[in-house]
């Protein structure tokens, strides 16, 4: 039993350790540092500041979109793999070792871009590592317990992870990284006598990232250990490639799986297009500084790690699939806010000049975009445990990246069409609610108890 225990503690301690990549790398500090230098680089090369925005997004998205190819078509191949060997382990410490050299090089984007492409692609090479090790650690998830005890479980380790982000956006702009006037959130320059000027505070996070990662992935790979028993012979490559194929045809013949793949690759898209434009919303139609999208960001990830420890009991108790759907219709709702609130008015109704109700309502839908966000990650998660083959989670799960990384594309370009043509950024968020409903449908056809049982008789 404490065997049991340690290695459960051992497998959130990746979430734990890899969180800060997402929090502090994608999202809150290289990204937005990675813009403002990018569009200093193309500016200085003589672009308009429109087109200089233009280009410095469009660089980042390529990068993105390219990075999430890569993952998801190598994912079920990789997951095949691993299944065939009966070895996840190996994969974990290779993809560890290029995510920590990856990141702790992101020191080098100094803020005359000199180094901004090699810096874009060293990036995404720790993204497609980190989604790829992330991958065979939820492959793990099945072997931690029974279908009940996984619903928590991945709850656990996904609230725990958030709590991660947390502290370490907390550490970063405590104590390094600095603002325009070249000092910390504290008012203090960085620590360890960094230049503010050469934005080493701001760079210090890749090291960062990659120190945090060694020191709490220690557990990890202290606890976890593969199971000997199934252990084989590396498979050659033609009979990994056949098992895929057939596991691939297999899907078309098990509908509750099916619908789930399709139905998750709708609703999780709409969901990382809220993640991806919920900023952008909020300084193009708010009016937001910096400072107040930190501190929605930090009330979204605090709202994310309360609400999915939660959510983890509601799924080891009722299962996944209703925690799924009310997260969606929390999201749908929060969506339909976006569309309906401008600085002016709500849901057509005039509001007083200078209100701050837009305001108070966006930051609750921060609280609703981080909990509902966090819950429908893990008990996606968990359902898919439901549908996992008992000698293949790997390659299920690898098959659950691809949906999820290869139409990443889908609710950004319908976001831009929807904004060109009404010529309004609330309207060009319909998309995202179709998306989430048609999630929502195709949910109806998902057996609440999965398929593993049909699959393994």
């Amino acid at each position: 039993m404490a065997v049991a225990k340690k290695r459960i503690w051992g497998w959130m301690a990746f979430d734990w350790a890899s969180q800060p990549f997402y929090t502090l790398g994608l999202t809150f500090i290289f990204g937005p540092y990675f813009a403002v230098v990018a569009t200093e680089h193309f500016l200085a090369g003589g672009l308009t500041e429109q087109a200089a925005d233009a280009q410095a997004q469009w660089i980042w998205s390529a990068g993105q979109t390219v990075a999430g190819l890569i993952i998801a078509f190598s994912a079920p191949f990789l997951g095949a793999f691993a299944d065939s060997s009966g070895r996840k382990m190996p994969w974990i410490a290779f993809f560890s070792v290029v995510y920590v050299v990856a990141t702790f090089m992101l020191w080098g984007l100094t803020p005359d871009g000199s180094s901004l492409i090699l810096m874009l692609v060293i990036f995404y090479v720790g993204f497609i590592a980190a989604e790829s090790g992330l991958n065979f650690v939820n492959a793990i998830l099945p072997s931690l317990g029974d279908e009940k005890e996984v619903g928590r479980i991945s709850g656990s380790g996904a609230a725990f992870g958030y709590w991660g982000g947390v502290v370490s956006l907390f550490i970063m702009l405590l104590l390094l990284a600095e603002d325009a006037n070249g000092v910390t959130l504290l008012g203090n320059p960085p620590l360890f006598g960094l230049d503010p000027i050469m934005r080493e505070g701001t760079r210090a996070v890749g090291p960062f990232i990659a120190i945090w990662y060694v020191i709490f992935i220690i557990p990890f790979f202290l606890y976890v250990r593969d199971d000997r028993k199934v252990a084989k012979k590396t498979p050659g490559l033609g009979t990994v490639w056949r098992e895929l194929i057939a596991t691939l045809r297999s899907v078309f013949h098990r509908k509750s799986l099916l619908n789930f793949l399709v139905g998750s690759m709708f609703y999780r898209d709409a969901l990382n297009a809220l993640y991806a434009f919920g900023g952008v919303y909020a300084a193009l139609v708010l009016d937001w500084q910096t400072i107040q999208i930190g501190v929605f960001g930090i009330i979204a990830a605090i709202a994310a790690a309360i609400t999915t420890w939660v959510s983890g009991l509601c799924d080891q108790k009722y299962g996944p699939k209703p925690v799924i759907k009310v997260a969606v219709w929390v999201l749908i709702a929060v969506s339909c806010v976006i569309v309906g609130m401008s600085r002016e008015t709500l849901f057509g109704i005039p509001l007083a000049e200078g209100s701050s109700l837009p305001d108070i309502i966006f930051y609750v839908c921060g609280v609703c975009i981080g909990g509902a966000g966090g819950a429908l990650y893990s008990s996606s998660r968990s359902m898919m445990v439901r549908h996992t083959h008992p000698e293949r989670p790997a390659e299920a799960f690898g098959l659950f990246a691809l949906t999820g990384k290869a139409t990443a594309f889908l609710a950004p370009a319908l976001i831009t069409l929807f904004t060109f043509m009404t010529g309004n950024n609330q309207l060009g968020f319909l998309p995202v609610i179709i998306l989430f409903l048609v999630g929502l449908f195709l949910l109806g056809w998902v057996n609440k108890d999965g398929d593993r049982a049909e699959w393994s008789a």
